[in-house]
């Protein structure tokens, strides 16, 4: 079997197996999902959107406020998430950057080049090629597929990409295996796929909807 049909008979189990789950609010606002992007870095999802919650209820998630906001006072929300005292710096940093850089507007990713709007993103303080694809595919629709653990790991177990291959090599591979139409739903539900089933260290092999198509099943 091709790679090309392989990818494409697991993009079609997994959309049996799971539902693609549709997008929030926040993602119209491209400095709401920068943020709550930030915060999910190396944490749970349920701890993520409790940090974001206890944030958005305490600030208006806007670049002039997390610029003004008292440090001690932005720890506080995020102590949930983990990390919260860095994760707060970053949050501030960003905000003054994007009020000097941009007046206050990441509208960019909507306009530019796409290189260059992801270029500007990475610029960021604390935005590595993830969150910067995240905020361009969940907020603009633009077409870049967006690499997190749980995507990353089930690209190299079902043999998608090569097991050393590092982000950029994972995602322009994704990228080339599916139409830009089905990055968003390869994302999530790769996503899925990890959570559920192919689980960092004891992946579910004999229950999986892919056990027929996944190399690593065999061992």
């Amino acid at each position: 079997m091709q790679k090309r049909e392989k990818a494409g008979k697991i993009l079609e189990i997994l959309k049996r197996e799971f539902s693609v789950p549709q997008l929030s609010s926040i993602t119209e606002d491209p400095f709401k999902v920068l943020v709550r992007t930030i915060i999910s870095q190396s944490t749970a999802e349920v701890n993520t959107r409790r940090a974001y919650q206890n944030l958005s209820e305490t600030f208006p998630i806007t670049p002039e406020a997390m610029d003004k906001a008292d440090l001690t006072e932005l720890e506080k929300t995020l102590r949930v998430a983990g990390l919260y005292r860095n994760k707060a710096k970053v949050l501030k940093n960003v905000a003054k950057v994007i009020l000097e850089k941009f007046n206050g507007s990441l509208d960019f990713v909507y306009s530019l080049p796409l290189s260059e709007a992801r270029k500007n993103l990475m610029d960021l303080p604390g935005v590595g090629p993830k969150t910067a694809d995240i905020v361009l595919l969940f907020c603009a629709n633009r077409p870049t597929l967006p690499v997190d653990t749980h995507v990353n790991r089930v690209s190299k177990r079902l043999g998608l990409v090569l097991s050393e291959a590092g982000y950029e090599d994972v995602r322009k591979g994704l990228q080339e295996l599916y139409s830009p139409e089905e990055y968003f739903s390869v994302h999530m539900l790769f996503i899925a796929l990890g959570r559920n089933y192919c689980k960092a260290l004891r992946p579910l092999h004999a229950v999986c909807p892919l056990r027929g198509l996944c190399p690593s099943a065999e061992f």
